[in-house]
């Protein structure tokens, strides 16, 4: 292994990968390749116009149990395999094409994978690793089913796994993250699943490349296969879903410690989600410096701090309190904000974003247009409403934004915003 640096690191040459999905038992080609700039990525070679798909938690959902990449209705499938092996081997940049929906399952683990990467060999580019490490303590996830993220002298994960099932009763796992720690003790551990599980996803069509070579089955007592790879391979097998969760956020942790609470693909992937919103939290707007942009006043105003202001994108946050005027009367006994003011909050994001530009410095924003309005969550006293908007179309009169609205990393609205820019 190569000595820790702070330097982002690619594959020195390609890396050719056959075998079957898990999911639907074809056939798959996977190469990977180097590269030196931009964002790891996968590439759907099977499609004519080769679709580039991100390596990044903006186009990441789970189902059944993994990982999900999309965009624009193309999508790979249980690529988190193939992340952990990346994250774990600490390279940061690396094209992957794809021939099929899924990388080949091959043993179930991420061993085979990490073993033809190093057998490539890494190389630095010259350009620093992005790394991060928590400010202070917090959690995400809900009461039974959590990541609990804190301080730390060195960078550990660690698993907490409790099912009904005498295998899986209690079990914790951590180690402290090195590439030679994780091929050791987290890359050879084996997906699981359950017996009764594997009929009912078969009438749907999945898990045909599923057998006892390549996941470890349990039935209501004991496992089916010969042996297991280490007396705890679950719990350390959850660890690497989570190293390849945490991929999706495009940092390293620099140093913290990550505990899993029976937490599953979707509470990591709000893990990401929350990460990658603070990293990207660069420049900071107070109050003071928003009011010189809107011209919004109590009890108007409902942008507190800008997180993040850059050329074409904003992140504002509005902290909620059971003082704010409307949770009076929307509702008594259960206050929520109105859809209509959380509307009101994100455009007002929208306003700083394109009013704090040189050539609109002065001018006012009205509200021309909402579009593709959706709200997903309610948001109530308590909570800290996150907005992100990005600019689609800024002309000399005319802005449309983009904005998405989220609580604890999780998404409450989304809308589009057309502005008329006059002058005050």
């Amino acid at each position: 292994m190569q000595e820790k640096s702070n330097y982002k690191k690619t594959i020195r040459k390609e890396v050719l990968l056959k075998g079957k999905g898990l999911f639907y038992g074809e056939e798959v080609i996977l190469r990977f390749l180097p590269l030196e700039e931009g964002l790891t990525h996968f590439v759907r070679i099977d499609h004519p116009d080769r679709p580039v798909i991100p390596a990044s938690v903006e186009f990441a959902s789970h189902r059944y149990h993994s990982t999900v990449l999309e965009k624009d209705g193309v999508e790979v499938k249980v690529v988190e395999h193939v992340l952990a092996a990346i994250y774990g081997l600490g390279i940061d940049l690396v094209k992957i094409e794809i021939k099929g929906e899924e990388p080949p399952i091959l043993d179930g683990s991420a061993l085979p994978i990490a073993e033809s990467l190093m057998e490539a060999g890494l190389v630095e580019i010259g350009e620093k690793r992005e790394e991060w490490e928590p400010d202070s303590p917090f959690v995400v996830g809900e009461k039974d089913s959590y990541l609990l993220v804190t301080g730390a002298e060195n960078c550990k994960f660690g698993y907490f796994l409790d099912f009904p099932h005498p295998l899986l009763n209690s079990l914790y796992y951590e180690f402290v993250f090195t590439p030679e720690n994780f091929l050791k003790e987290i890359a050879p551990a084996r997906t699981f699943g359950f017996l009764e599980e594997v009929e009912p996803l078969r009438k749907k069509g999945l898990y045909k490349g599923g057998n006892l070579q390549n996941t470890v089955v349990l039935d209501r007592t004991k496992i089916l296969n010969d042996s297991l790879r280490y007396p705890d391979e679950f719990v350390r097998h959850k660890i690497l879903d989570l190293l390849g969760d945490f991929y999706l956020c495009g940092r390293y942790l620099k140093k913290g410690f990550i505990k899993g609470v029976k937490s599953g693909h979707g509470t990591n992937l709000k893990l990401a989600k929350r990460v990658k919103g603070r990293m990207n939290m660069e420049k900071v707007m107070e109050i003071e410096e928003i009011m010189k942009i809107l011209p919004h006043r109590y009890p108007f105003l409902f942008v507190d701090r800008i997180l993040f202001l850059g050329e074409k994108k904003a992140v504002g946050m509005k902290n909620l309190t059971m003082n704010e005027e409307f949770f009076q009367g929307h509702f008594p006994g259960y206050p929520i904000m109105p859809a209509v003011i959380m509307l009101e909050a994100m455009a007002q994001v929208g306003g700083v974003l394109l009013l704090s530009k040189t050539e609109n410095q002065g001018k006012i924003a009205y509200f021309a247009g909402v579009e593709n309005a959706r709200f997903r969550k309610p948001v109530r006293p308590g909570d800290q409403l996150i907005t992100e908007v990005e600019i689609i179309r800024l002309k000399k009169r005319v802005g449309r934004v983009r904005a998405v609205a989220t609580v604890a990393g999780e998404k409450v609205a989304e809308a589009e915003f057309l502005f008329s820019l006059a002058e005050r």
